[in-house]
């Protein structure tokens, strides 16, 4: 009884600034859903956009594209995602500051609008440039998102309820995710004709935001500490806290406005050379090299591909794809309700612990499932209990330990390098990670000189279907 009455305390507190609870909605769904929304959505439309590849190639060049030309196309498509939330990460900071937190979640949503109508004339233009180049300010999009919103949501809270609208955006993303899935399916969106509208759904939740967040207050943080505007700040306040009394809040800003002017951010470099933060410092490094290597991205990134290795039928994957989105969605919203009692630490070696023992065990079946029937089964459950130990420690608890572990003048380069460290990780990984599936041979009871052999045949291969396609093309050379 005890453990439940300050939850219920907090829903009543939030449940007294409904302005509070529109913000929450608003800001989620134009901001950190769209990042989830596009990490996930490529998975059903796959075998789609690799024939457009094809067929733009055909019709363009006369060229018929080998396998591993279309999958570096594919892996290229899917990764610059990553290039582009770089980019949007490392201007995200200038943006904010200069524009304010709600101004650039609508500079956001534009860049997402162009994004969409690329998208979404691909087919019709058959060009998979226009596909990449709408990956691309997607991922400028997110990479503006992960910082705009989370720093807006918090800004407009009372302190009492920051903890609890502190995790909304995860939950977002984790929402996102689980769209992207299911609108993906072949009853809604995922199909040879509808495919391009799903693509472009995110220009639905951008235009959404534009329609709404102009009538929600800009955050009152910004509007005293970078504007100095009082009047406006107690406005937002006012309309933001509903019941809650703001006059301490307000003093609190003024006392923080005053001890930042004698302080300047650092630089990420000034980070890496000071000797008093190395721990710091290497803990940052450590964590987010930790949750992109863990494998979390290729899971998501070419979640067909995985299910599709670990034996499930074909009928089934967008079933258990769908399973993964709901599964860190669910898990999400339980490591809200654990974080505070059990604490950041005991999370973070509780997920990875449990996700180091789930790949011990899907190695085990994944081995094991030509000799029974239901084991590719127990290989779709570990990985569902991989995503949920990474749900339910790292995704919640990583994300925000920079600012917590830094001072305020490093905090800005401390999530600079957390930032630069994820997105270029994932980059690597997804551009890779086709790669890895088609080049690596089965090398279960084979020698070393019997898998020499067979990456020599796979050679082979390769440089005899180029030759016969230059073959095929001097008949119409001849022509010419």
């Amino acid at each position: 009884m005890t453990t439940t009455r300050p939850k219920t305390q907090y829903l009543s507190l939030l449940g007294d600034s409904p302005i509070l609870i529109a913000a929450i909605f608003v800001a989620g769904i134009g901001g950190t859903f769209q990042y989830g929304f596009c990490a996930s959505v490529m998975t059903s439309p796959s075998a789609f956009i690799k024939e457009l590849v094809n067929q733009t190639c055909l019709q363009r060049y006369s060229v018929s594209l080998d396998q591993w030309q279309v999958s570096l196309i594919w892996s290229f498509t899917v990764s610059i995602f990553c290039i582009g939330g770089l980019l949007g990460s490392l201007v995200s900071g200038q943006l904010i500051s200069k524009y304010g937190r709600k101004q650039t979640l609508l500079f956001s949503n534009c860049v997402a609008i162009s994004g969409a109508v690329l998208m979404l004339l691909s087919q019709r233009a058959t060009s998979f440039e226009m596909i990449i180049v709408g990956r691309f300010l997607y991922g400028i999009n997110s990479g503006v998102n992960l910082a705009a919103h989370t720093m807006y949501i918090i800004e407009c809270a009372p302190k009492n309820l920051r903890g609890m609208v502190g995790v909304t955006p995860a939950t977002f993303l984790s929402l996102g995710k689980f769209s992207g899935q299911l609108l993906g399916i072949s009853e809604l969106l995922g199909t040879r004709e509808r495919w391009p509208w799903l693509l472009a759904f995110t220009g639905f939740t951008a235009l959404l935001q534009l329609a709404t967040l102009p009538f929600l207050p800009e955050s009152p943080s910004f509007l005293l500490l970078y504007r100095g505007d009082r009047r406006a700040c107690d406005e937002a306040l006012r309309r933001l806290w509903g019941k809650h009394d703001y006059s301490g809040a307000v003093e609190e800003m003024l006392e923080e406005k005053a001890a930042l002017q004698s302080v300047r951010n650092h630089s990420v470099m000034e980070l890496i050379q000071k000797q008093t933060l190395r721990w710091q410092l290497l803990t940052i490094i450590v964590l987010f090299v930790t949750m992109q290597l863990c494998g979390i991205s290729s899971v998501y990134f070419y979640s067909y591909d995985v299910f599709r290795e670990a034996g499930i039928p074909e009928h089934q994957l967008r079933y258990a794809n769908m399973g993964t989105g709901l599964c860190e969605l669910a898990t999400s919203a339980a490591c809200f309700m654990i974080v505070e009692n059990t604490g950041k630490k005991v999370l973070l070696f509780r997920g990875y612990m449990g996700m180091s023992a789930t790949l011990i065990l899907l190695t085990v079946t994944l081995n094991l499932q030509s000799h029974f029937s239901w084991m590719p089964y127990c290989s779709m459950f570990l990985v569902f209990l991989f995503i949920f130990f990474f749900a339910g420690g790292p995704a919640g608890v990583s994300a925000p330990l920079p600012s917590e572990m830094l001072t305020q003048p490093f905090k800005s380069a401390g999530n600079t390098l957390a930032c630069t460290i994820s997105w270029t990780l994932m980059f690597l990984l997804g551009i890779l990670f086709p790669f890895l599936v088609i080049n690596v041979p089965e090398t279960k009871n084979l020698t070393a000189l019997e898998i020499a052999a067979e990456f020599q045949r796979m050679h082979c291969r390769s440089g005899g279907e180029r030759s016969q396609s230059k073959t095929e093309q001097k008949p119409d050379d001849t022509k010419l």
